[in-house]
């Protein structure tokens, strides 16, 4: 039995996209070991993987602490992998390649021309996945879930069908972040009183969404786990973020909703329309005010 190893650091839409390539990377080593390196933080994610037999974890420690890269060689290299998959395709993980883990068959996008997958994220994936003649046939369309069958039934405390609210985003990354949440809510409020109006706040972001007067997805107190949420996401009626984890999560989970994009990416890009997800975009967020957007998304409220 071989030892294969897959590399994903993160982020959250990102490691949700490649829900497809692990399951063909599965398909074609049925009988091999395989392992991903990953973060802290998607652990318990990928511990619940159906495609994956192990998880190891990456610190990500900057590149000039030296005895931490010496101990992750250490423990890469006891584990005998034959061939890594790469991802992430960063200039960490091609550090890696270069000068820490000492694996020949190194499987990474960055060995083939831009102009094959024309910029888009699956297709890229997918180009280096076939190169390893691997026949894709779950890469372009990720399936995620596997993680709702893992949410232990968590269920919403309603009994009215859900408009499910993404308004938030990493600190690092506001001008992802569209300012008229706030705005749509009171319109579907006025308008769509049959609906549970509810905002999923992640843990740094519970104080905020109390700002936003609707029923705020918990349990216990505390921001769900990625089980629960995919759980929460795959029930709902309909689902309106920014450009962010849930979203892609909304997006490969075959739940219907929208993505409100600005001009740091095109949804093509990161390929996230899906046949009931659809991304609207603008080249200035604070110009599409939110009479525009429920103008846009009303039919499908109703519907």
């Amino acid at each position: 039995m071989s030892n294969i190893l897959i590399i994903k650091l993160g982020s959250l839409g990102d490691v949700v996209q490649i829900s497809g390539a692990l399951k063909d990377i599965r398909e074609h080593h049925k009988n091999e070991k395989i392992t991903i390196l990953t973060t802290s933080k998607y652990l318990n994610l990928f511990k619940n993987c159906p495609y994956v037999d192990s998880c190891l974890e990456d610190e990500r420690l900057p590149r000039y602490n030296i005895f931490y890269l010496l101990k992750l060689r250490k423990i890469i290299n006891s584990l005998n992998f034959t061939k890594v998959y790469d991802l992430q395709n960063s200039n960490r993980t091609n550090f890696y390649r270069k000068f820490i883990f000492n694996i020949g068959d190194w499987s990474s996008s960055k060995d083939i021309p831009e102009s094959k997958y024309n910029s888009s994220v699956l297709q890229r994936f997918d180009e280096q996945l076939r190169k390893s003649n691997i026949q894709t046939r779950y890469t372009l369309k990720p399936d995620f879930s596997w993680a709702v069958e893992k949410a232990n039934n968590y269920n919403l405390d309603t009994d009215k069908k859900y408009i499910l609210f993404f308004p938030f985003c990493s600190k690092d990354l506001v001008h992802k972040r569209w300012p008229y949440f706030s705005e749509l809510i009171n319109l579907i409020k006025k308008n769509h009183s049959e609906f549970e109006l509810v905002v999923a706040p992640g843990p740094d972001e519970i104080v905020e969404a109390k700002s936003f007067n609707i029923k705020i997805a918990l349990n216990n107190n505390s921001a769900l786990n990625f089980f629960e949420l995919a759980s929460l996401i795959k029930k709902s009626h309909l689902v309106i973020a920014n450009d962010t984890g849930p979203a892609h999560m909304t997006a490969h989970l075959g739940a219907r909703g929208f993505a409100l994009f600005g001009p740091h990416t095109t949804p093509e890009k990161v390929s996230i329309e899906r046949e009931k997800f659809i991304a609207l975009q603008t080249l200035d967020l604070k110009s599409l005010f939110a009479d525009r957007v429920y103008a846009l998304i009303k039919s499908s409220i109703t519907n």
